[in-house]
């Protein structure tokens, strides 16, 4: 942690914030900027994060430094078991490839969790997994989370963090969301409450944009399964992808509301809502670069309640 000695004591705290799944319940917290008006869930939980008393010189320290930092508390293993090896991470993947068009097999969920009847977390292009990790831990008799990743060497070591950590509420699915989402989700015996699409790749060729993961069809299948009262959280640092992602979400306002809070700026919420941040999130931050986020909820329509 030597590149940390310019550390010191702050009360500042960092994406310290949670929201409600069935938005009510006033909550406060502390955020980075002001003491604001949100809301509790016992789905997602206020904690503190491990930069919370430190501030930190961002000449003198890298992201990756305050990625280990904000996830220190899990504690994971990075040179793990020969079966995964050495995780070279493969920043740019088509998901139009042949070789990602066929349908995940879909589990056993009374062998994936402890209880597959609470209510389930989807983060669609989970990456590294420890974002979901985290919460997972935090929230282990309240719900359950599920990461779809294209990356199949990802998949593998968050499965083995998940088996070091005992986890039974967390797994992880090598799929192509675009292609496995409706068959995985709609199986899953339990309520899907939360969808999150968190920096995707954003393909910037314009002749590429049909590989962007938000697409008409992903949409259909998420509102589909998702339980009336059940959000949807996207965000990216590339302006024009969380532009694209919130034309198309807004595009479904017959059964999709913008969920407007006091952190709405310009129609993005300035603060992450989730408790803890991606760490492609804290890569972009330390550069400068703002991040746009959206937030979601489908709305509880009279006919869904006969």
């Amino acid at each position: 942690m030597g590149s940390l000695t310019q550390a010191c004591s702050s009360s500042s705290s960092l994406a310290k914030s949670v929201f409600s799944l069935a938005s009510s319940s006033p909550f406060l917290f502390t955020s980075r900027r002001k003491i604001t008006r949100h809301y509790s869930s016992s789905f997602f939980r206020a904690s503190t994060s491990p930069l919370a008393s430190v501030c930190v010189d961002s000449k003198e320290v890298r992201s990756t430094d305050l990625v280990d930092l904000e996830y220190a508390e899990l504690n994971l293993k990075y040179k793990i078991s020969e079966e995964v090896g050495h995780v070279r991470i493969r920043q740019h993947v088509n998901p139009l490839s042949s070789s990602f068009s066929t349908p995940a097999p879909v589990p056993a969920w009374e062998e994936v969790y402890k209880d597959p009847s609470l209510p389930l977390m989807v983060d669609i292009g989970s990456g590294s997994g420890r974002f979901l990790l985290w919460l997972a831990k935090k929230n282990a008799e309240s719900g359950n989370y599920l990461g779809l990743e294209i990356r199949q060497k990802l998949v593998k070591r968050a499965n083995f963090w998940v088996n070091e950590l005992g986890l039974s509420n967390a797994h992880f699915i090598f799929a192509n969301a675009m292609v496995s989402f409706d068959q995985l989700i709609s199986s899953y015996p339990g309520p899907l409450e939360f969808v999150s699409i968190l920096c995707p790749d954003p393909h910037f060729k314009k002749r590429h944009h049909k590989r962007r993961v938000v697409q008409k069809p992903l949409v259909d299948s998420i509102l589909k399964n998702l339980k009336p009262g059940g959000k949807i959280f996207v965000q990216s640092d590339v302006l024009d992808v969380a532009q694209d992602m919130r034309d198309q979400l807004d595009e479904e306002a017959k059964v999709l509301e913008h969920v407007d809070t006091v952190d709405t700026e310009e129609g993005w919420l300035r603060e992450n809502p989730m408790g803890i941040r991606t760490e492609r999130e804290i890569h972009a931050e330390l550069e400068g670069a703002r991040i746009y986020r959206r937030l979601y909820q489908k709305k509880i329509l009279i006919d869904s309640l006969k």
